[in-house]
């Protein structure tokens, strides 16, 4: 049995990583702020692990949840393209030194490897399709600045600190427990929800931008993976599953998953909003024997069930 810190495991992808830890019998501990993990998220697996309620900004906090753990999944994070173009210096506090405070914690107490999330926004708008690892990063928002330097944290506490790390690009992941309420909400629980309700869906933009949307238990996989993969410290890997679809045609799949006809209403683009986004998921799939568990179609379908049980 390995003893893993999730930090941010009351949050969305935090907790579907926690709860597969839990299922394969496996010691976790969570750190979270609560600031947008979910307490609700954790009710039925809260006596299977320990929670730390603490901040990445907080290095005593930081040092008492890594103390004995074997690997470190840090996913704490303030998330969201659009709430770092509002407060740039909160998204860097949090992300970039929040992720500080925990490599120099683990490096301290000896952790076998760090698992980092980072985002596919690291990549920018560039043309070229599909984004492989070996792109140069075009960062367009402080929310991809602060995810860049995240991985640039990590490639240096393995080279420098003989610290392991492996850093995860993710592309739009989705699924159960994806808060759709917060006023930075993910696409997919927003389309949702909406449409339960027969609303028409909000689109910035024409619809035509497309994402790589990539269902959580592949992300799960992917970290589980990371953690234990041989001779890969320091490097970073697309999560994703290689396919892209446009906002229009989620809608008309959702559509023929709702079984309703809810036609999207149109708002002007956003601020700092990549128009294409598509993974190239080769090195994942050679060095971290990743496979896409989960397809799109498989993903949105599993994802309304939950919303509906909501």
């Amino acid at each position: 049995m390995a003893f893993y810190l999730v930090t941010g495991g009351a949050g969305f992808i935090g907790s579907n990583i926690v709860e597969e830890l839990v299922r394969r019998g496996e010691r976790v501990r969570v750190l979270d702020n609560f600031s947008t993990g979910r307490r609700e998220n954790l009710t039925l697996l809260l006596e299977r692990v320990e929670l730390i309620e603490g901040d990445l900004q907080d290095p005593a906090a930081v040092r008492q949840a890594v103390e004995g753990t074997d690997y470190v999944l840090h996913h704490a994070a303030l998330p969201s393209v659009q709430r770092s173009v509002d407060d740039p210096l909160a998204s860097n506090a949090a992300n970039v030194t929040g992720t500080l405070n925990l490599l120099l914690a683990a490096r301290e107490a000896g952790v076998k490897r760090v698992v980092y999330a980072s985002s596919s926004a690291a990549y920018g708008d560039g043309p070229t399709l599909p984004k492989r690892e070996d792109m140069l990063p075009q960062p367009k928002s402080p929310y991809a600045v602060s995810k860049l330097a995240g991985e640039h944290y990590c490639r240096v506490f393995a080279e420098v600190y003989r610290l392991e790390t492996v850093s995860l690009r993710y592309f739009n992941v989705f699924g159960p427990r994806q808060d759709p309420a917060s006023q930075y909400a993910a696409v997919i629980p927003l389309f949702i929800m909406s449409m339960l309700q027969s609303a028409p869906p909000a689109v910035y933009g024409d619809g035509l931008q497309s994402r790589d949307f990539t269902y959580v238990s592949n992300v799960v996989q992917a970290n589980l993976l990371a953690a234990a993969a041989p001779g890969v410290a320091g490097r970073v890997f697309n999560v994703a599953c290689g396919q892209q679809y446009t906002l229009l045609e989620l809608i008309a799949t959702l559509d023929e998953i709702l079984g309703v006809q809810v036609p999207p209403v149109h708002t002007a683009p956003r601020p700092g909003d990549v128009r294409h986004s598509l993974a190239d998921i080769t090195a994942a799939q050679e060095a971290l024997g990743y496979r896409t568990a989960v397809d799109f179609h498989e993903g949105l379908r599993r994802t309304v069930a939950w919303y509906r049980g909501e």
